[in-house]
């Protein structure tokens, strides 16, 4: 039986062109032809300020956390449902991460739950948009600004889904995306932030290169270059942004591609949803989502390790999400949850992700939804 697997990263048209090109350009480190190509492309399609490529989401993360002078004993806000890098980020500069529960219907953090976490240590809110379905920013955005502090987006599933006509990633101080081979737009290794505090426009060119004004010294606005703030190497290989170029090129087609196997998913497990089995995914009013993930909800742990059983025995590839941080082991440590878990453990313990990628075809997606219905007697 033909094995469908849970990714394969997307390959378009001209990869192989565009990257042969940056290799007999003999350029081929960061901030070169197509390095710049691609952070124009999403510039001008997000209407960001400033949108600078990095070596990941997680890098691009850190620079965030840099940015908004994330330092010893600041407090960060953040959902516990999320990947490691999102904590970390604050964590490597002596960061707390202060964890709050999650919505059951977005899997986002629950805006109701922000304020009451905030102390006086407490620097920013750092929001996930969890399988590219919107925070209600409207809201963060004004617990921020009535305690002065800055807002985060994790966009890193989020590359192209909006909210209330806004793109995901522009609407807080900073915005982070990832370009992971598990993302709808990857270059194997890679990220990208959207500055859009045009305040910090100039420090992000700055610590992005290795905190020297390497950048200024290129583009003529001082005679040299040297050391003139903190950094790191964010950079990404020009190569990788060529890989990544011919896809930004069809940035609405590889979106409108998952955004169908999305819908087929949904309209085929609908009747099992309809008899109370599962639970399927749920897209806010004002989100417009980009199919990053398709997921269904069993009614406990047990159920959902049957269900992936079951379809691994078929050849068919699930996967579960997120240890919530809060009880690993670091996040233990490095930080705390603050008032209480209703959902956040409750969702990881039955959620599982289904097979998504670009052109994934629709008799796979058919079969894997067939294969469902058989494990739940239908």
């Amino acid at each position: 039986m033909k094995k469908i697997p849970f990714n394969i990263p997307p390959y378009v048209e001209g990869e192989e062109q565009y990257v042969n090109e940056a290799i007999r350009s003999h350029t081929i480190c960061g901030d070169n032809a197509f390095t710049l190509q691609c952070e124009k492309l999403l510039e001008e399609k997000f209407h960001s300020p400033k949108i600078h490529l990095t070596t990941s989401g997680t890098t691009a993360l850190e620079m965030a956390c840099m940015l908004a002078g994330i330092g010893p004993g600041d407090e960060v806000i953040l959902p516990s449902f999320t990947f490691s890098s999102s904590a970390n980020a604050a964590v490597i500069f002596g960061g707390v991460p202060v964890f709050v529960d999650i919505r059951y219907d977005t899997k986002n953090i629950d805006e109701k739950k922000i304020e009451e976490a905030i102390t006086e240590k407490t620097k920013a809110i750092m929001v996930v948009h969890y399988a590219g379905v919107s925070c209600e920013m409207d809201e963060i955005m004004e617990i921020a600004r009535r305690h002065n502090l800055y807002v985060i987006e994790d966009a890193a599933q989020a590359v192209n889904a909006m909210y209330k006509g806004r793109y995901l990633g522009t609407i807080g101080d900073l915005g982070c995306f990832s370009f992971h081979e598990t993302k709808n737009y990857s270059m194997g290794e890679g990220g990208a932030i959207s500055i859009n505090n045009t305040d910090m426009i100039d420090r992000g060119t700055i610590i992005r290169e290795k905190g020297t004004n390497r950048t200024q010294f290129k583009n003529g606005q001082v005679d040299k270059y040297t050391w003139v703030d903190k950094g790191s190497s964010y950079l990404p290989s020009d190569i990788l942004a060529a890989y990544l170029y011919p896809q930004l090129l069809k940035i609405d087609e590889i979106n409108d591609d998952r955004v169908k196997s999305f819908d087929r998913y949904y309209e085929n497990l609908k009747p099992l949803m309809e008899k109370g089995f599962i639970d399927l995914p749920i897209i806010s009013e004002d989100c417009v989502h980009n199919g990053h993930m398709f997921y269904v909800m069993a009614k406990n742990l047990e159920e959902r390790e049957k269900l992936q059983a079951y379809l691994r025995e078929r050849n068919i590839i699930s996967a579960f999400h997120y240890i919530p941080l809060h009880s690993a082991p670091e996040g233990i440590r490095a930080g705390r949850f603050h008032g209480e878990d209703v959902h956040t453990t409750n969702v990881y313990e039955r959620l599982l992700r289904l097979p998504m990628y670009y052109q994934l075809a629709d008799e796979d997606i058919d079969r894997v939804c067939q294969t469902i219905r058989e494990f739940y007697g239908e």
